[in-house]
């Protein structure tokens, strides 16, 4: 019986985090699949203008989850990127948060990855938002650069 409690407590706590409607707005299941070039890194070709692109939570780099290993596509994105004068980036998983509704997971949901990125002679870390269950156009962030090949 205390079990039984518990489960139906849980699933009602699990199903209240969730919203019905996804606050994500940058979700385009029609952008062009990814590709890694042979340095195991994406190729990015555009740079975003939006400074709300993967530095706002409703904006996050949607970088679609299409491999066995979980963070494979985060260090494929990263790892591409560069400091804004080209310096060499560092990254650290800070958390996962933000729950939304999504068909690609079998909980219904997803959640995003926040990446905490350092340089040499920066002042203050940037903080970017990645989400491993939705498609859409891969871009460069605000500010930052790709790293050179």
């Amino acid at each position: 019986m205390k079990k039984n409690i518990l489960y139906i407590a849980l699933s009602i706590l699990i199903s209240s985090c969730v919203s019905t409607k996804s606050t994500l707005k940058n979700v385009d299941d029609t952008a062009p699949d990814l590709v890694v070039n042979s340095n195991n890194t994406f190729e990015i070709k555009l740079f975003s203008t939006d400074k709300k692109y993967g530095y706002d939570k409703d904006y996050p780099i949607n970088i679609f989850y299409q491999t066995s290993k979980s963070d494979a596509n985060q260090e494929r994105f990263l790892n591409a990127l560069a400091g804004p004068k080209g310096e060499k980036i560092s990254y650290t998983k800070l958390e996962s948060c933000c729950p939304f509704p999504t068909k690609r997971s079998d909980m219904g949901a997803g959640f995003l990855d926040v990446y905490e990125l350092k340089w040499e002679g920066q002042k203050k870390p940037v903080v970017l938002y990645l989400n491993i269950y939705e498609k859409g156009v891969l871009m460069v962030p605000f500010g930052l650069r790709l790293k050179d090949k």
